[in-house]
């Protein structure tokens, strides 16, 4: 029985309601009847007396600064949002400032919903470790009021044997903060291309920007369009059109002394308002060395879409959007490493079918070839990947996920050849791991599904969400799972056994 392969381990992850960010609260703004309450607030809180502002100040710090880092910092900064709603700001002492700052804060638990589809890579930090340990880091995705999602880190230590031993993750969070980047006109191209905008506006600002620019140069560019393209009329459609493409790529960090596990991944822009859902990481290597790349699924309210992470450090991200027709939906899970110099990921395009696809020269990634359809009995919704390719002797080993009765997911899997991967050679017959009569119950009922894992000493190690709630860990060993893999099915057919 291949469901015997997968051992659990007892440590798991709960969501913890303590870990709570602070985020701007307007009042009236969440009402069925949009009008912002925040002028007579602001107006109430300037006409307290020194006296009450000092101890309102005191006990709110008392409250809650060991809470959270620079607290003091985030209300100057919520001030500063609103200040504009005060009749008279400039009379503001710093303490009122400080307390209307306060006033317009609050606290989210980043988790107080769930925890789950974690991935697994190799921690930047292996020092003070013993022989055969190895310290990975662990990406999650916290869920909390609203359904609103954001990425979250845990660091663990694997080893020796199957000991597992994941880090406190003790200590106040911390958003990345929106930092300068340096955008790539080959990504703003492929943007417009994708959604049709080709005239002689766009055309020109794109032939007048360098590959890598600022949002200085970009400014410059838009306003020295010559006058006879602005007076067109769909020109001002147009330069609004190129700014919000080029705004979908930004980057974010965090302190220096931030621990990995202290740091969230916020929605910073419209198109992932609603939460950044799945992150599927990979220590990517080339000729320039590793970089721990992701791609996760932005979502706005109404629409998904796709976007990439870039990190050196995991302290400094790079946030960009990706492109084309092979990254048109959920799951898509880059490879760990170009193939005959060529830049691959999974996908599922058309919802229900594994497929890759292959990166092209304009930074569009392209038609997905199909890989692996729904054909037995416990995928036949859909299948889609669990993570990006695991490179072993034998081949790419895919971690799979599909979807049966009662939508019911599990956990299987798939062997690519490791020189052409639109080959599939294996794939295991049966499950590899679904929920047990512990792991079925939570935030979405019969859900077992990772975002990815790695091998260590001989076993495939696997974080994985269970019930949509808590992340639990399961270790396989590499050479049994692939000796357990069968012929794949030819088309119509349940396979080998």
């Amino acid at each position: 029985m291949t469901g015997n392969l997968a051992v659990r381990h007892d440590l798991t992850l709960s969501p913890d309601p303590r870990r709570v960010v602070v985020k701007l609260f307007v009042p009236g703004e969440d009402a069925a009847v949009a009008r912002t309450r925040a002028q007579a607030l602001v107006d109430r809180v300037a006409r307290l007396d020194e006296e009450e502002t000092g101890r309102l100040l005191r006990d709110t710090f008392r409250r809650f600064g060991d809470r959270h880092r620079d607290l003091a910092e985030t209300f100057h900064h919520h001030y500063d949002l609103v200040r504009h709603r005060a009749a008279r700001p400039g009379d503001h002492a710093p303490t009122t400032r400080l307390l209307v700052g306060a006033y317009f804060s609050h606290e989210y638990a980043v988790e107080a919903a769930a925890l789950c589809n974690p991935s697994m890579v190799v921690h930047p930090d292996q020092a003070d470790l013993e022989p055969g340990q190895l310290r990975v880091a662990i990406s999650l995705r916290q869920i909390g009021e609203g359904h609103l999602s954001s990425i979250g880190f845990a660091s663990a230590v694997l080893g020796p044997g199957r000991r597992l031993a994941v880090t406190g993750r003790s200590g106040p969070l911390v958003v990345g903060q929106r930092t300068a980047v340096r955008y790539r006109r080959d990504l703003l191209a492929a943007g417009l291309t994708e959604d049709d905008c080709d005239n002689e506006v766009s055309a020109t600002v794109l032939d007048a920007l360098p590959q890598r620019y600022d949002e200085a140069t970009f400014e410059r560019i838009i306003a020295g369009l010559p006058p006879d393209l602005l007076s067109r009329s769909t020109a001002s459609g147009t330069v609004e059109h190129l700014r919000r493409t080029n705004a979908a790529s930004y980057a974010v960090a965090f302190p220096a002394g931030s621990r990995l596990h202290e740091r969230v991944l916020w929605p910073v822009n419209p198109a992932e308002s609603n939460g950044m859902e799945d992150a599927r990481f990979v220590r990517f290597v080339d000729d320039s060395g590793p970089v721990y790349r992701a791609t996760y699924t932005a979502y706005d309210g109404r629409f998904v879409a796709t976007r990439a992470l870039a990190s050196r450090d995991l302290r400094r991200f790079e946030i960009t959007p990706m492109r084309g027709p092979g990254v048109r939906n959920k799951g898509v899970a880059l490879f760990p490493r170009t193939v005959d110099g060529r830049h691959l990921a999974l996908c599922r395009a058309d919802g229900e079918t594994i497929g890759l696809t292959c990166r092209d020269e304009g930074n569009r990634w392209q038609t997905p070839v199909p890989l692996h359809a729904p054909h037995r009995g416990w995928e036949l919704i859909q299948v889609g990947n669990c993570g990006s390719p695991v490179e072993t002797d034998a081949g790419w080993l895919v971690l799979t996920h599909g979807v049966g009765p009662m939508r019911r997911y599990a956990i299987g899997a798939i062997l690519l050849d490791l020189h052409h991967p639109e080959k599939v050679l294996a794939e295991l017959p049966g499950v590899l791991l679904a929920p047990d009569p512990a792991e079925r119950d939570g935030y979405v009922p019969n859900v077992v599904y990772s975002c990815g894992g790695l091998v260590h000493a001989g076993e495939l190690w696997l974080p994985y969400g269970a019930g949509d709630t808590r992340v639990g860990f399961a270790t396989v060993p590499v050479a049994a799972l692939l000796s357990a893999m069968v012929e794949p099915a030819a088309p119509g057919g349940e396979g080998r056994a």
